[in-house]
């Protein structure tokens, strides 16, 4: 993350050690990434720009999810759902030692991780970036379907054939030029991720419309996985927030410089 010292540390929660990434000085702002990626592979993939947000005196904690990237995982379905992720952030928070309110950021699965620890602990949290929101409520039961199917695949045939089946799938325009990388969690875990997936959901609207944290809401569009819809809703029930819609490669790379003003002004 360009001049800034990227510090690496771990603890252990529920079974699982994970790894987190720590630069930066200021206040604390942490980060949740999207399934089956890591911090390194988002930061090979060029997804996001981080060094606005360090330059702009915040100190950047990413970690890796469970069973993602360094961290570890068993193969228990129920420690996959969002609720279950969202303790395990809860949990970083404590290690940290935040006894101040943070700001939280989350991309589609870290997004639903981000939403679920602010309903479970709304004082811990100041603000809410929420990129990419997943499929939720109404878009969710044929999500949730592909997931399990997904994990019998896996099982049956490994995760190669799964894969392959993804390729042949589109890739939103808006990101198809991205290049793709294996995902990080060990084939015996992954059915696991899915089912846990299949298993959540967002908070309710109603829970999310008593959230108090101001929200910026990043989409982007033409993605059946993370469809405007939920975003559109996202932004209609939070009571403070913005809503930024991408629809070119160029106009995703100004989210670093979005969040960084966000979180600062």
């Amino acid at each position: 993350m360009g001049r800034h010292t990227v510090r690496e540390g771990r603890f252990t929660h529920r079974r699982a050690r994970l790894v987190y990434d720590d630069a930066g000085e200021g206040a604390l702002a942490v980060y949740a990434h999207g399934g089956y990626v890591s911090q390194a592979v988002e930061d090979r993939m060029g997804m996001f720009d981080w060094a606005p947000v360090l330059d702009a005196g915040q100190r950047l904690v990413r970690y890796d999810a469970r069973a993602h990237g360094r961290s570890t995982g068993d193969p228990v379905d129920t420690d996959y759902t969002y609720a279950a992720l969202a303790d395990d952030l809860l949990a970083l928070l404590d290690h940290l030692g935040a006894a101040e309110p943070v700001n939280a950021m989350g991309a589609s699965m870290g997004c639903g991780t981000v939403l679920h620890a602010a309903v479970q602990a709304p004082d811990r949290f100041s603000r809410l970036v929420l990129l990419i929101p997943p499929t939720a409520w109404q878009t969710r039961d044929a999500h949730a379907r592909a997931n399990r199917e997904s994990a019998d695949t896996i099982e049956r045939d490994g995760v190669d054939a799964w894969l392959a089946a993804k390729a042949q799938q589109p890739r939103p325009a808006v990101v198809a030029d991205i290049p793709e990388f294996p995902p990080t969690p060990a084939e015996q875990v992954l059915p696991s991720i899915l089912r846990g997936l299949a298993l959540s959901d967002l908070p309710s609207p109603k829970a999310i419309a008593a959230l108090r944290p101001p929200a910026l809401i990043l989409a982007w569009a033409d993605d059946p996985g993370h469809p405007l819809s939920t975003a559109v809703a996202l932004a209609d029930l939070l009571p403070q927030a913005h809503l930024h819609v991408s629809r070119t490669r160029a106009d995703i790379r100004t989210w670093g410089e979005r969040i960084a003003r966000y979180l600062t002004r």
